[in-house]
């Protein structure tokens, strides 16, 4: 008798034991639903758009072929007034990219180093991140070292006319940085049929963009080359080039926050010619190291005013698509010791297609 009461009780302990564990299970499995929809929810509210204005992308996936020609300069100026302007050779960069709905990521190489082993070569990577609402850039530069000589000024009494794009391998130069921004008139202006070739503009509209950035920099500068090359190329003149020039490397660190305006333009059916201009208002710090003397080393912080711009073509019917853009950035770094503006950015010509056809789009 006890001992099929003992096994009676164990019974329902078992019993209540699984039936709390099922429980448990559903109500986690509910919490994950629930938690699943929220994730929809949400994708939904980022990507909603006036479908009168803008033709939702009818497919998941993206291969897109891109040729790019870099542009990179940077000026380099005393505070006696001396400066040099520095940029390399345009190059011809191909690569490839693929997009999975927002998200865009894509590598470049420079064609005419394929199969050189230089760990200076140029280096290009680019992650994108786009819906109506927000948009993030990614990007990693090293720009390698076969800079030139563009512009120089040494002084009133120093001909610089045989400077004029003489070969210069002593910079090297890098940018890592990442952009937030946010469409405020998201549900008629699509950035991302400009940009990233994901959506169709029907009907021309414009919109306000307000953003963050963050950006690193990094200037490896040879002096003792660049004196040598001046003063080569200048001859018998008596060339010194400024202390506030004679620096190892520079490191800058900008943070900053944007505002701007963007129009997108649908002059014929699938053909888009878009712009944007964005102005930052950016808080720098610079680090230079000028040598062994620590004490000669500098760090300054202050305000300066960054610019963004922006310019496609698109011929996009939702299958295929083709067109280029141009996209500069604008970085100032002023102090009475030593400035230096930066330009960078890039000319694109792609040619993409989409696949995947999503579930809606489907023919029944």
């Amino acid at each position: 008798m006890i001992k099929e009461i003992y096994i009676a009780v164990k019974r329902m302990v078992m019993t209540v034991l699984f039936m709390a564990v099922v429980a448990v299970n559903a109500v986690a499995d509910e919490e994950k639903e629930n938690a699943f929809g929220t994730i929809k929810r949400t994708v939904r509210v980022f990507g909603a758009i006036d479908t009168a204005y803008i033709e939702p992308q009818h497919y998941n996936y993206a291969f897109m072929l891109q040729t790019t020609y870099n542009v990179d300069l940077y000026w380099l100026r005393s505070s006696n007034g001396q400066s040099v302007m520095l940029s390399p050779d345009r190059a011809l960069r191909l690569g490839p990219y693929f997009g999975w709905r927002w998200l865009f990521l894509g590598y470049t190489f420079e064609l005419k180093n394929i199969g050189v082993k230089d760990n200076k070569l140029k280096k290009e990577f680019a992650l994108s991140l786009y819906s109506s609402q927000i948009g993030v850039d990614l990007f990693y530069r090293r720009t390698g070292n076969d800079y030139k000589i563009r512009k120089a000024d040494f002084g009133e009494n120093v001909d610089v006319s045989r400077l004029k794009n003489v070969d210069f391998g002593g910079l090297n130069a890098g940018i890592t940085g990442l952009n937030l921004y946010y469409i405020f008139n998201h549900n008629r202006f699509s950035y991302p049929a400009a940009f990233s070739q994901s959506t169709i503009q029907k009907v021309s509209c414009g919109s306000w963009m307000a953003g963050v950035g963050y950006t690193r920099q990094s200037l490896d500068l040879d002096h003792d080359k660049l004196q040598k090359v001046v003063e080569t190329a200048c001859q018998n003149q008596q060339v010194k080039i400024d202390s506030s020039l004679m620096f190892n490397s520079v490191k800058f660190y900008d943070l900053n926050i944007s505002a701007g305006y963007a129009y997108n333009w649908v002059f014929a059916k699938n053909c888009l010619l878009s712009s944007s201009l964005s102005a930052a208002l950016a808080y720098k710090k610079s680090i230079g190291d000028v040598g062994p003397d620590e004490t000669n080393n500098f760090t300054f912080k202050n305000f300066d005013i960054d610019g963004i711009m922006r310019v496609g073509f698109i011929y996009n019917n939702m299958r295929w698509y083709t067109g280029g853009n141009v996209i500069l950035h604008s970085y100032n770094y002023h102090k009475s010791r030593f400035q230096t503006n930066n330009i960078f950015g890039s000319l694109n010509v792609f040619l993409g297609l989409n696949f995947g056809l999503k579930k809606g789009y489907r023919k029944k």
